[in-house]
Parts: C-alpha cells; structure tokens; sequence
C-alpha cells in the first residue's frame, strides 16, 4: 500500500490505479465497520483509494476535534491487510491552505437532527468529500448507512453539481447487543456502554410498529421513546423520508416513500449516538390485513 500526503501525489497515483477506482474517506480510529467498506470496495472496484483525515470543518468550536480517537499506525496496518492499494493521509494545512476559502452549503437538508445539533457541520462534510472526491478521481465513494443524513446530504451533492462519482452504500455494523460501530464508542464508560443498546432498541420498537400497520407518525415515535430510559437522554427521534431528511406526518400516503427511515440520537454523558433503521412500509391492503388481525 502506497501512502501519500500530498493532494497532487494522490491525485497522480490515482490516476495509475486501474478502474474502476473506489474510494472509502475516514477519519482514522478505524473498527469492523470502516472495514467494511473496504471490503465492498474491494469487491466492487479494480482498486480501492482511501484516507484519513479528521476534518476539522465539520467540528463545532465546543466538539471534541483535539481529542477525536487518533490511531494512524495501526489504521494503516488494517487498511493495507484488507487490500487498499493507495492511502491519501493529508495534513489540515495540505487541504486547507493558506486562502482556502470555499464551502459547499447543501441547503435544507442540511439544517435538520443532525445539522440543527451540529450547525455547520454538513457544510464541513461536503467541502471535504468534494475536494476528496476531485484528488481521487474515483468512479464509486463507499458510506456506511449508520450516517443516514451524511448519505443524503452527499447523494444530493453528486446530483446537484453532477460530480461523476457514485455514492455506495454498506449496511451498518453492529455489535453482538445491536450498537452501531463507532469510532466515538470508545468515549463510553462501561455503565454507559451498557446503556447504549437502548437507542437500536427504539427504533426496533419503532420498526416493529411500521411493520403492523401503524401510520401516524407520533405514535411511531412513542414506541420508540419508550425504550429510551436514563443513563439514555433523547436528542431526537423521527421518520423520515431517506431522500430529503423531510419529516413524514402518515406513513404510507400515496405520495410518500415505499421505504422511509427511522433515525435516533440520544446522549450518554457527554458523548452522543446516532443511528438508523430502513422501514420498508406495507401496502394499504397489507395494512388492511394487519389491523384486521389486531382487531
């Protein structure tokens, strides 16, 4: 695996690798989920480009970019024993050099759950995946689902700007009880550890009620808010359309989505969870049948 600090190095030895070219951007402090996506890339794609880069661009002033888990050495032996072929590893400085001043704002979508709680941030994730994405030339960016309002935000970039790199998607890595990985689990103090499966819990339960037929969109929540208990401290819960982060008030309308997502956040501490759950919403005739069995 050939490492590079230097955007026009990567971007040349970039241009050697064979195509398709998948790149898998991360932040470092890698675990099963990060590997993951090279995994699929690697399947996919002729060659894999990834990165490590935390980006202080999406950190607020008061978040934790000075102390984010940092592990280089042992990120790169697990990036090269999983195949990547090419390591684009910038300083801020390379990225954002004296002068630099362009963001990208992705609009709307960007101002909901997770960019009302971390203003700022989703401008920061799209000015770095852009300029990313120019350096690695690369066909295919692998995301992991976790960060549902992050894929969004990027699809939305790609389709606005017409960048020529499509966005992949890898299904969320979990641990044995169901947390999401997480680089920031490690801020996790064992009681709180313990309580963190409570979140993928609430959207289960919120999950569960989509699947019998439930439409209204606050009693969803409730069932999900139920599972929510101390340590655990709700930042948000919600259904959402997949595409715009919108809100749904009823489920299953006829304008609305086939397949909507159950998104969730809660504290622990000082350190906040996020997570997801695809719904895949039954018919009208499916809901039919399911109030009538309940009936």
């Amino acid at each position: 695996m050939q490492t590079l600090r230097t955007a026009a190095e990567a971007a040349q030895a970039a241009r050697r690798l064979a195509r398709p070219l998948a790149l898998v951007p991360t932040m470092g402090a890698l675990h099963a989920g990060h590997l993951a996506l090279v995994e699929a890339a690697r399947r996919d794609c002729a060659a894999v480009m990834a990165t490590i880069f935390v980006n202080p661009l999406q950190f607020g002033p008061t978040e934790d970019f000075s102390r984010y888990p940092r592990a280089f050495a042992e990120d790169t032996r697990q990036l090269e024993a999983a195949g990547v072929d090419l390591l684009f590893a910038p300083s801020v400085e390379e990225m954002y050099p004296p002068g630099f001043d362009t963001n990208i704002d992705p609009g709307a979508i960007a101002t909901r759950y997770e960019g009302a709680l971390r203003p700022g941030h989703f401008r920061g994730v799209a000015t770095v995946c852009a300029k990313l994405f120019a350096i690695a030339g690369a066909e295919c960016a692998y995301f992991g689902a976790k960060d549902a309002q992050q894929v969004a935000v990027l699809r939305q970039m790609v389709r606005d700007l017409a960048l020529p790199t499509d966005i992949v998607v890898v299904p969320t890595v979990r641990d044995s009880d169901g947390l999401a990985l997480s680089s920031r689990n490690a801020y996790l103090h064992p009681a709180e550890r313990a309580a963190a499966p409570g979140l993928y819990r609430a959207l289960q339960a919120m999950s569960d009620a989509v699947m019998r037929g439930e439409t209204n969109r606050d009693r969803i929540v409730a069932a999900g808010r139920a599972h929510i208990a101390g340590p655990l401290r709700e930042a948000y819960l919600d259904v959402v359309d997949p595409s715009t982060f919108e809100p749904l008030a009823n489920i299953g309308s006829r304008s609305g989505p086939d397949v909507v997502t159950a998104i969730g956040s809660a504290w622990l501490g000082e350190t906040r969870l996020i997570d997801n759950l695809a719904l895949n919403v039954p018919a009208a005739a499916e809901r039919a049948d399911l109030h009538a069995s309940v009936t």
